[in-house]
């Protein structure tokens, strides 16, 4: 099991930029892909990003590609979302999660995530 903790939600204007961190701890963190995913009030919890296990290869949903970047730092156990050009509707609790088998590519589909963080809120006025 890996233990993860978001941070870097936020009130920001629409077109600005914000920086999500997630920092894990507990099984080998480089040895699996990551992923954020989110979820508005009234909503099903969505894919945003993911990125493998060895950062080589990421894949961002439709709607946020070209705006939103994945990084992972896997000598600092970190996973990074770097949000920029955000919109009203991208207010959503951001959750970072770990894939529940190793060596993966990073999956859409939140059921192969074994692990997720408590989420952090990002707000975006318009």
């Amino acid at each position: 099991q890996v233990q993860l903790v978001e941070s870097g939600g936020g009130l920001v204007q629409a077109g600005g930029s914000l920086r999500l961190s997630c920092a894990a701890s507990g099984r080998t963190f480089n040895s699996y892909a990551m992923g954020w995913f989110r979820q508005a009030p009234g909503n099903e919890r969505m894919f945003v990003a993911a990125i493998s296990w060895t950062g080589g290869s990421t894949s961002y949903a439709d709607s946020v590609k070209g705006r939103f970047t994945i990084s992972r730092d896997n000598a600092k156990n970190l996973v990074y979302l770097h949000l920029n050009k955000l919109r009203p509707e991208d207010t959503a609790i951001y959750y970072c999660a770990a894939e529940a088998s190793s060596h993966g590519t990073g999956s859409r589909n939140r059921y192969d995530y074994g692990d997720w963080g408590q989420g952090t809120q990002v707000t975006v006025s318009s």
